[in-house]
């Protein structure tokens, strides 16, 4: 099914401000797009926290990562990355669907599910 942007009309807000600083504006979706593999372990978890309490009951957040295999042996370039993002940031990695989703129910989420879309990336999502 698809929308035509007259369909979304007055349903989809950009919202700016600083997530590490302020609460999430209350919402039906949550969407990250490449946000949590720059923040350490306890950043992540925070941001999914937060997310947690904006989203309205029956929402979600979606996070698209490029997503390690939980074995961590097929997506070298995912690996890469999260040692690229060791060395660029303070603490930042890449995670596996398996990490996520312990995240995500540790937060209060209920479900997870991994949306696999073009080459390493996915959509992750965690139900509220």
């Amino acid at each position: 099914m698809r929308l035509a942007a007259e369909d979304c009309a007055g349903r989809v807000k950009a919202v700016a401000g600083d997530f590490s600083k302020q609460r999430l504006p209350v919402a039906d979706v949550i969407v990250m797009g490449n946000v949590l593999h720059d923040w350490d372990l306890e950043t992540k978890v925070s941001l999914i926290r937060k997310a947690w309490e904006a989203l309205t009951d029956g929402g979600a957040l979606v996070v698209i990562e490029d997503v390690i295999d939980d074995a961590r042996r097929e997506n070298a370039s995912g690996l890469l990355m999260s040692l690229n993002m060791l060395v660029e940031t303070a603490g930042g990695f890449n995670f596996s669907f398996a990490q996520f989703s312990g995240w995500t129910r540790s937060s209060g989420f209920a479900r997870t599910d991994r949306i696999q879309l073009e080459g390493t990336s996915a959509a992750l999502v965690a139900y509220r």
